[in-house]
């Protein structure tokens, strides 16, 4: 098989992923406001399909290097090795997708890739698992607890709605602020911020802690202030709505986000190939990616979304809030340090955290056991599959 065909079959199982994502991965952010009957099960799949593929493009997939260059040691990616293991993630994703068992796409993605590079001959990168084996692990209990904690506060009675979802609310835009968006300028070795950019337009100012100088600081608090006096009016007005409109603005920040993020997964292999071909280009690789998103979210988010509205623990509006806070603020921590994660593991904990708020009754404890399970078989069975899948059509071809 002749090196051009094989990039167009590695560029389709890219594009075949990067769908299965769409369907899969990036939808649970807004099954919290199907669950909460703040929109319908089609209306939230256009929006995971509209914000994910925009976070794609904006926030570049800084996970790509990570995935494509740092698994495997001593191994350089071929085009034959990429369409195998982006071929294995998205069968083990689509099967989620099918049995309503979101499968992590992190997970998947990583032991595929890990088992075609051992196969080519590469060492494993023990460094990088126990990175991602750590962060990983501290996913699930950091999203409950906080989820839980959230819940707890949004409904004690001390703390009106007019109070509690505004400073929620202040505490997210502080984080909008310094979200990675690569659209922006930015020096040489800082992130392209809101607030660094702000910073660079008006000037430098004394540094106040880190990298960040005053004029960053106090963007940022602008940033929270100005959320917090829109949200104080709207819930003045009628809390129901401004609670539903903050709950629908939290999972689109999520979906937005997340598709940042599993985009790195579906082009991350690819992008390895694009500096050794005529045909591909990174910032080509990365609108492909955003397309199969948009696609894959169109088309078969709705089953999953509907899973997790309403077969994991059943939410109400204020319970769903907290569920997406910590999914936010994990999220994007995760693109920060370059992880590949999980977005169905990071909603899923935070939206069982949040149910805990009112006991285990909230909870479907068959569900969560079987999807744990499902889980730790993608991660194995993907790796072996991808190392067996390789060195069976290293033979052939």
């Amino acid at each position: 098989m002749s090196s051009v065909t094989l990039l167009a079959v590695a560029f389709l199982a890219s594009v075949s992923l990067a769908w299965a994502l769409g369907a899969s991965s990036t939808s649970p952010p807004l099954a919290p406001a199907v669950g909460a009957r703040a929109l319908s099960v089609m209306q939230a799949a256009l929006l995971v399909g509209v914000l994910a593929s925009a976070g794609a493009i904006l926030q570049g997939g800084s996970v790509s290097e990570t995935v494509g260059n740092d698994l495997v040691i001593g191994a350089s990616l071929t085009p034959l090795a990429v369409a195998i293991g982006l071929l294995t993630a998205a069968v083990f994703i689509g099967i989620g997708v099918a049995t309503s068992y979101p499968i992590p796409a992190a997970f998947a993605t990583t032991g595929a890739i890990i088992g075609v590079g051992l196969a080519l001959g590469g060492t494993p990168a023990v460094g990088t698992y126990r990175q991602l084996a750590l962060f990983w692990v501290l996913v699930p209990p950091t999203g409950a607890s906080i989820a839980y904690l959230t819940a707890s506060v949004l409904r004690r009675d001390d703390v009106p709605d007019t109070v509690g979802i505004p400073i929620l609310g202040g505490l997210v835009g502080v984080v909008v602020a310094n979200v990675t968006l690569e659209v922006l300028p930015a020096a040489a070795g800082t992130r392209p911020t809101i607030a660094n950019f702000v910073s660079r337009s008006l000037g430098s100012t004394p540094t106040v802690v880190g990298s960040y100088d005053l004029t960053m600081v106090a963007t940022s608090l602008v940033s929270g202030v100005v959320v917090f006096v829109v949200l104080r009016r709207q819930t003045g007005r009628s809390v129901d709505v401004a609670v539903r409109r903050f709950l629908i603005a939290l999972g689109g920040l999520v979906a937005f986000s997340s598709g940042g993020s599993q985009v790195g997964l579906a082009i991350g292999p690819l992008g390895v190939l694009a500096g050794e071909s005529a045909y591909l280009t990174a910032r080509s690789v990365v609108v492909v990616g955003a397309a199969g998103l948009l696609i894959g979210g169109l088309t078969g988010a709705p089953k999953i979304i509907q899973a997790v509205a309403n077969e994991y623990s059943q939410l109400g509006t204020r319970r769903s809030i907290a569920a997406l806070v910590p999914a936010f603020v994990i999220t994007q921590t995760g693109i920060l340090l370059g992880f590949p994660i999980s977005l169905n593991n990071i909603i899923i904990s935070s939206i069982i955290g949040s149910g805990l708020v009112v006991g285990t009754g909230g909870v479907s404890v068959r569900k969560v056991t079987i999807t744990a399970g499902a889980w730790l078989s993608a991660l194995v069975g993907s790796c072996l599959i991808g190392y067996a899948g390789f060195e069976l059509a290293s033979t052939f071809i």
